[in-house]
């Protein structure tokens, strides 16, 4: 992919500023548009030999002339039936103005029922003049050009001085095409252009630039109006990163030599993804940067905290022997807690018990809100498979790929601990993403100091590359629990040695978990991680070999489950609290 284009840009998405003219010894020779801050392409016959050439852009009066070479050449012979009549020229220094919007390859051939714009400098028009176009038909000629006609027959027609203009949309200002001769006659107003597709194929950085079709013009113009906001706005994030938690299961991955700016991040979203999530990966990546936008200067922004509507599922030590378990099950709605069931089961009717408790809790909920399934387990009990349990009697998709599910620890059910959880949430919901200190296998820092790191102002999720059984580490889970960490997430197929010899390099599974969930949760606000785990699962369900099966979230917001009406001493005399 050409990362060229870059932060620079500050201009208006529609100003059009990137419209350029070629001039060849001082005279003017031709058209050309910028696609990136320091690239122009116009046509092979209008740079000639080549030497002396400048661009000027005339949307931005008393810029200077910039002066150019060439750099590519589509290896045209000479002729005016000569295939191959594109140039590329390269600035000798970079603009501070957006690059032209190139529209999807099907755009062009669709085009013969749409106005096609074109911004030329014929005689007597320095300054730069518009004519209005259409395309007679979608077939190529030689397999090169598309036939433009006058879109009125009184209007501007095309004649030289429009060689090597950008042939737009006239709805969106999106590039098709760009101009590569006139009729040569007065009598017959047509002209020809070269397809950006065609221009590709004699020029491969274009093809980095086209994207694809499988999202809408308004897409485009949303994600580029955002990119060229942020680049003004000075918008410090991680374009890697930011790709990566918008990306779908299937889209690929970032170049290896990553993004050097937001610019080619956005590029490689329109240009290099296809099929029907393409579509949903643009709007996820400019929904995160729209996110990182309304942030002002050093501080994070405000956003609408989730209206959870949960359901809880308590279970405990019977204390009448192994294999007898504490069950209850609660709802919460209108800032009450509706008791809904309440045993002690035998292990083996189990699972039928937290089915049928769960069933019946959806009766209390609030209508519209969303629902979320929220498991408070004994701290040894806290690595159980509950997101893997049947769904109901006659449906065993896990409960996990169904509903939002999260773990809780009954140890942090004090007050004491929900008062410094609460004072954390409040904190939490103005973030934008959730920010992760990991714990690896490999040199894990000394407990005290994992303690100290997650009574922090900024201390958000605490992830482990080890399974909480492991040896090493334990210590640090446990830390975790009681610092409180507000967001614990691990594997329960992580790195389960957690002994000297893992030293949480690569090939370390744990390591492999915490470099995707870091990426994941970079942009997800930490009050909708129980939904984006809920897809994550999903996914994991239907890829046996994916990174996120397994995952454990452990999500404790004491919000989400307060009962203002309540007697105070409630919990404390639950016989499983």
């Amino acid at each position: 992919m050409n990362n060229a284009v870059n932060n620079a840009p500050a201009s208006a998405l529609h100003s059009a500023e990137w419209h350029a003219r070629v001039e060849l010894r001082g005279r003017v020779a031709g058209a050309g548009f910028l696609v990136t801050p320091s690239t122009v392409l116009t046509c092979a016959h209008v740079v000639g030999d080549g030497e002396d050439l400048a661009v000027t852009f005339t949307e931005r009066p008393g810029s200077p002339p910039v002066p150019a070479r060439v750099v590519a050449h589509g290896g045209w012979g000479g002729g005016v039936t000569d295939p191959g009549d594109l140039a590329v020229l390269e600035l000798d220094r970079e603009m501070p103005i957006a690059p032209a919007a190139l529209a999807p390859v099907a755009a062009a051939h669709g085009a013969a029922a749409r106005k096609l714009v074109v911004y030329g400098f014929p005689a007597g028009f320095d300054e730069g003049t518009l004519a209005e176009c259409r395309v007679t038909a979608p077939q190529l000629i030689r397999r090169e050009w598309l036939q433009l006609e006058s879109w009125h027959q009184g209007g501007q027609p095309l004649a030289p001085g429009f060689s090597g203009a950008a042939v737009t949309l006239a709805d969106s200002g999106e590039v098709v095409g760009m101009v590569t001769a006139d009729s040569g006659s007065g009598q017959v107003r047509t002209g020809r252009m070269m397809p950006t597709q065609v221009m590709a194929r004699y020029w491969q950085g274009l093809q980095s630039l086209v994207p694809t079709s499988d999202h809408t013009s308004a897409d485009r113009a949303r994600l580029r109006a955002l990119v060229e906001k942020a680049a003004r706005a000075g918008v410090d994030c991680d374009p890697v990163r930011l790709y990566t938690a918008a990306a779908d299961l299937f889209d690929p991955p970032p170049p290896e030599e990553g993004f050097d700016s937001l610019w080619s991040a956005a590029l490689f979203v329109l240009c290099e993804l296809d099929g029907p999530g393409a579509a949903r990966t643009v709007a996820r990546f400019a929904d995160r940067l729209q996110a990182l936008l309304h942030t002002p200067a050093g501080e994070p922004p405000a956003r609408e905290v989730p209206e959870w509507s949960p359901i809880l599922v308590e279970l405990g030590h019977s204390g009448a022997g192994d294999g007898l378990v504490r069950v209850e099950v609660s709802a919460y709605s209108g800032g009450r807690r509706h008791p809904v069931e309440s045993g002690t089961v035998e292990q083996h009717r189990l699972h039928a018990y937290v089915q049928e408790g769960i069933e019946a809790a959806f009766r209390y909920l609030t209508p519209g809100a969303d629902e979320l399934v929220a498991f408070a387990l004994p701290r040894d009990w806290l690595d159980w498979p509950v997101d893997r349990w049947g769904s109901a009697p006659d449906d065993d998709t896990p409960l996990g790929c169904v509903y939002p599910l999260v773990v809780t620890d009954h140890a942090r059910r004090k007050a004491s601990t929900r008062h410094v959880l609460t004072r954390a949430w409040k904190r939490l919901d103005s973030w934008p993403g959730a920010r992760m200190h990991r714990v690896e296998c490999g040199g894990p820092e000394e407990p005290g100091r994992l303690r100290l790191r997650l009574r922090q102002h900024d201390a958000c999720l605490a992830g482990f590359g080890p399974a909480p059984s492991a040896v090493r580490t334990r210590p640090h889970f446990d830390i975790s629990l009681a610092a409180p960490a507000p967001v614990i997430v691990w594997s329960r197929g992580g790195c389960g040695s957690g002994q000297e010899e893992c030293a949480g390099t690569d090939g370390c599974t744990g390591k492999a978990f915490l470099d995707a969930l870091d990426a994941h949760v970079m942009a997800v606000p930490p009050a909708e991680l129980p939904r984006h785990v809920l897809a994550l699962r999903e996914e994991a369900l239907a890829e046996e070999d994916h990174w996120a099966r397994g995952i454990q979230l452990l999500w404790d917001d004491p919000r989400v489950f307060a009962d203002p009406h309540a007697v105070a001493a409630a919990h404390t005399r639950s016989p499983v609290a």
